[in-house]
């Protein structure tokens, strides 16, 4: 019989139904797990479910039963893959299921930023419409999505669907060449000229050593059109204290963060000092979080233990970064 313990159970909405696998085992749910628990909570486990707990190569010699980890999200960096791929353990993650939620929500930072929504909002609940005097006001610029230009760093499927949605909205979407690259041709387009020409800039790409920091300071320099800057994919993509310094010199119009570097950040982090702009839209890593596709991953989750375990594997993803 199997045991499987998922360590972070919380990572999931509770509305959410988690069924049972169909095959013997015992599982184990844990809202939370702290690095000290992980250990002794995994003991005798031959599957662990994982969404943000860390499983380094130093943890996982002391899990000699381990089979499977099963990473209740796409990205799997707080799995050490290769350590698994030497000692044959498993790794599967959940792919497709964000297709809808996270480009909505890019394109509800879109919206309220492009026509400042939340600067608005502010300004009603402070009493500017009352002094102002009249039907309406004008204390914040509105901009219409129709015949802008889309720049968006990641070509895969969540890139894609951005695309259709803009194209939707009567948007010109440009899919930026990979930094560095030279010579690749279509949907590509040069990666300056994406920062030089877009009114909007959205990531959509995978936190890797190449992508890292991938946006800072001249970059941001590079983008002669002030764009919005949009981030639903990870925190480390951006720098987060020259996106403050690009804010505060008005080299980009406004930012739309769902990520930060840490999670959650610290009081005092580069986002959390702008949070309050009325540029500025941070959100606390809910893009994936609709519903619909929480309930997706949970389904899928459990469809991978039990491909695993049948033994046809579903989803996995050794050597993967």
């Amino acid at each position: 019989m199997h045991k499987i313990v998922f360590l972070d159970r919380a990572t999931i909405a509770p509305q959410i139904r988690l069924r049972r696998p169909g095959f013997a085992h015992e599982l184990i749910e844990h809202g939370q797990t702290r690095p000290e628990q992980v250990v002794e909570r995994l003991s005798d486990a031959s599957i662990a479910i994982v969404n943000k707990v860390r499983l380094s190569a130093e943890v996982l010699e002391r899990l000699p039963d381990l089979r499977l980890i099963a990473v209740a999200a796409t990205g799997t960096d707080c799995v050490d893959k290769e350590y698994c791929r030497r000692r044959g353990i498993a790794v599967s993650n959940i792919r497709g299921y964000a297709v809808n939620t996270v480009p909505e929500h890019t394109f509800a930072l879109i919206l309220a930023l492009r026509r400042s929504i939340v600067a608005y909002r502010q300004d009603v609940l402070a009493g500017e419409w009352q002094k102002a005097g009249q039907f309406c006001f004008f204390n914040h610029p509105i901009h219409d999505l129709q015949g802008a230009r889309l720049g968006i760093i990641g070509e895969g499927v969540l890139g894609q669907r951005v695309a259709e949605l803009a194209r939707a909205f009567g948007m010109v979407p440009l899919f930026a060449a990979h930094k560095g690259r030279s010579g690749l041709g279509p949907p590509y387009t040069p990666w300056d000229e994406v920062l030089a020409t877009s009114d909007v800039i959205t990531l959509h790409s995978p936190l890797t050593p190449e992508t890292r920091g991938m946006i800072g300071l001249s970059e941001f320099r590079r983008m002669a059109k002030r764009p919005l800057i949009v981030n639903t994919a990870r925190g480390g993509l951006v720098v987060e204290e020259d996106l403050v310094t690009a804010l505060d010199e008005g080299l980009i119009s406004g930012a739309g963060f769902d990520v930060t570097e840490a999670e959650p950040p610290a009081p005092d982090s580069p986002l959390m000092r702008i949070a309050g702009r009325p540029n500025v839209i941070v959100t606390p890593h809910v893009a994936w979080a609709s519903d619909e596709a929480q309930q997706a991953l949970a389904d899928q989750l459990i469809g991978n233990i039990e491909n695993f375990v049948s033994g046809a594997p579903s989803n996995l993803v050794h050597g993967a970064y």
